[in-house]
């Protein structure tokens, strides 16, 4: 698998990682063996990234990768946590106190004395300009308690805000053919500065998996039934905030362009992977089977210049008066 390069930890990693909220909640149900299948198929293809979160399952998706890494010690993984969404959303919250109990109840989860990477799990806007809170985290990292960290956000300008951070070492955002405007400032600057992007929602909550149509249902306990309007959280986690019909409409356009060597969701995801300045793409899977169809992807060539061009088309078209300014 292509490696590349998180240049302020240090680390290679695989393009393709894994993303790990399926594992703790928020999608339906998911039993330990089969994210233990998931874990084990992704690592057995390539996969050395997985990204995780305190909230997840209330500690559940950690749990599980901790189990995980117990009975791979050698496996040479990277682990992304997350923190900062335990409490209430107040830029108060966001202290050297909680950071190193949020931290400790990580690390005993994962069983890990120095956590890889940790990520503010986008915080309220004011925190990213909070001196204070980059000294708690330099702090932590003097500490032991993790090598690096870095910032999930919504925003563009939130990710800007971090990257000018001398000691973020990392900007994860959503991207993927529903969200361009990442690409415009944010991918640039942070490969200027030395910045790794972590893409996230990259198949658009599955909306670019081509599985689904106007009939298609979720389980109530899945957010994509619960937060389709932003009731329980920023309504750009759901299908990027793009409206489940019209996303249906934007990927029957992109469909043709797929062939037959590919998925839909290989096609989206390699989208991301070709994008400079992405350094590791997040898929979620929920089996063994999609985990080891997503790493795949890292073998399958780039698109080329026609097909990058229509999905800008498609985007521009359909999406872009819809979402672009929001994000």
């Amino acid at each position: 698998m292509d490696q590349r390069t998180f240049h302020r930890l240090g680390r290679d990693v695989g393009v393709i990682g894994l993303g790990a909220w399926q594992l703790g909640a928020d999608w339906g149900t998911v039993s330990e063996d089969d994210a233990m299948g998931v874990l084990t198929a992704a690592v057995e293809a390539g996969v050395t990234f997985l990204d995780t979160a305190d909230v997840y399952g209330d500690g559940r998706s950690e749990q599980l990768i901790g189990r995980f890494l117990r009975d791979h010690p050698d496996a040479g993984l990277t682990v992304a946590t997350k923190m900062g969404r335990r409490v209430p959303q107040t830029p108060e919250a966001y202290t050297l106190a909680n950071f190193r109990a949020w931290t400790d109840r990580s690390r005993a989860n994962l069983g890990m004395d120095t956590l890889d990477l940790v990520q503010l799990h986008c915080p309220p806007t004011a925190v990213f300009a909070d001196d204070k809170v980059f000294d708690a985290l330099d702090t932590l990292v003097a500490e032991k308690r993790m090598a690096g960290y870095g910032v999930s956000v919504e925003t563009c300008d939130q990710a800007l805000t971090a990257i000018a951070r001398p000691g973020v070492a990392s900007v994860q955002i959503i991207l993927n053919a529903l969200r361009l405007k990442p690409l415009e400032r944010v991918l640039p600057a942070a490969a200027a500065a030395g910045v790794g992007i972590i893409a996230r929602v990259p198949l658009a909550s599955g909306l670019l998996s081509g599985r689904y149509d106007e009939h298609t249902t979720f389980a109530p306990d899945d957010h994509r039934s619960y937060n389709r309007h932003g009731e329980a959280f920023d309504v750009g986690e759901t299908f990027s905030g793009v409206d489940f019909d019209l996303g249906l409409e934007a990927v029957r356009r992109l469909v043709p362009l797929v062939g037959a060597d590919r998925t839909m969701a290989q096609f989206a995801l390699r989208w991301v992977v070709d994008q400079p300045g992405v350094t590791v793409v997040i898929p979620g899977a929920r089996d063994a089977g999609q985990a080891g169809r997503n790493a795949a992807v890292a073998g399958l060539a780039p698109l080329s210049a026609a097909e990058q061009a229509a999905v800008r088309e498609v985007y521009d078209e359909l999406i872009r008066p819809r979402v672009h300014d929001r994000w």
